[in-house]
């Protein structure tokens, strides 16, 4: 018998007495996706290995409570805006937005009740031509500070061992818009207890954005990666570089910056990473500016995930396409941007394989 290309199942249960469905989406030889509509988020994705043994790859929690009692992005879909806007504020046609701080002075991920916090709507489930979901929500105008009504939607599809995520959004007012998503990614697996630091990675990028001690792009262009623990434009381990003397590394307790992309040459290859026991490869593709290379600094052991076990640095990275932090405050990088009358769309594939 052929098992469900789509599997809804109830999850958990919110305090206002919603319920929260967990959506698996399948593919090819036990590739699978899991969906949750709170926070538009990946709470699985199983792939194999190169024996052919399938394993979780992102970190998350096994039950609800987990999601709903602490808010560390696992999976999630971030936004209205991803990443950090510097004094939680920015001028907008000659107004000033002010926006509600949760990172230190700074806006970051959307505010203190993000896109992440949030019940999507399951709008559409098909499994014609591949098992995909697409989930919804309005965004109101003065939500965490950000003007205008957003109609956004996420699409999350499967296709053999492949996971496309597409985000959308439209508004009847001039705002800013900017979506990503927030996996932890460990190839070894999300319960193997195996750091990422030997993990090889890749990034196409000759340039990233120096930051300062709040992680705001300081003022001055693009760096060159050449030279420094940076450049990952040929595989090299993360751990490799990782506790060089280098003021941005101190800054970051490691990697916690935006690696600008070619854009406007639609979907591609943005990074590559290799495990070196499971030999699992994700390449991921986007047609987004920027590139958040997160390598995990700041998971101290004070959250359980999946399997009960504690998270710890080092224990995940993140690869967070999206357009560079701070951009409503800085004309001189890619807009962000929306206009009425304008469709915001982005893309992430994933792509797995083995070696």
């Amino acid at each position: 018998m052929t098992a469900a290309k789509i599997d809804p199942a109830p999850f958990g249960i919110l305090p206002d007495g919603s319920i929260v469905e967990r959506v698996t989406l399948r593919g090819a030889d036990g590739f699978e996706a899991a969906i949750l509509p709170f926070g538009a988020t990946l709470q699985s994705l199983m792939t194999h290995d190169r024996d052919g043994h399938c394993d979780d790859i992102v970190l998350g929690h096994d039950d609800f409570d987990g999601y709903l009692e602490q808010r560390k992005f696992f999976g999630a879909t971030v936004g209205r805006y991803a990443n950090r806007i510097a004094g939680a504020r920015f001028v907008l046609d000659g107004r000033t937005v002010t926006l509600d701080a949760n990172n230190g002075p700074n806006a970051l991920h959307g505010g203190p009740e993000g896109f992440d916090r949030k019940l999507w709507e399951i709008v559409e489930l098909t499994d014609s031509p591949a098992p995909t979901l697409v989930l919804a929500r309005t965004s109101p105008h003065g939500e965490e500070g950000y003007p205008g009504n957003l109609q956004a939607r996420v699409t999350y599809s499967v296709s053999g061992a492949e996971l496309s995520v597409t985000f959308e959004a439209t508004a009847d007012r001039p705002t800013v818009v900017n979506l990503t998503n927030h996996s932890f990614f460990n190839l070894e697996g999300a319960r193997s207890g195996k750091p990422i630091l030997d993990h090889r990675l890749m990034i196409a990028s000759a340039h990233f954005l120096a930051v300062d001690a709040t992680a705001i792009p300081l003022p001055e262009p693009p760096r060159q990666v050449d030279g420094t623990p940076f450049d990952f434009r040929t595989p090299v381990a993360i751990g490799a570089r990782i506790r060089m003397d280098d003021e941005q590394l101190r800054l970051g307790r490691g990697y916690d910056h935006n690696y600008c992309l070619s854009s406007g040459a639609g979907l591609c290859l943005a990074a590559r990473l290799e495990a070196p026991g499971s030999r699992r490869v994700m390449e991921l593709f986007t047609d987004q500016p920027g590139l958040q290379f997160y390598s995990g600094n700041f998971l101290d052991g004070s959250t359980a995930g999946k399997g009960n076990r504690l998270y710890r640095q080092s224990d995940a990275l993140c690869l967070e396409p999206h357009a560079w932090p701070d951009t409503p405050n800085r004309p001189d990088f890619p807009s962000a941007r929306l206009d009425p009358g304008q469709v915001y769309r982005r893309s992430i594939v994933y792509r797995f394989s083995t070696v």
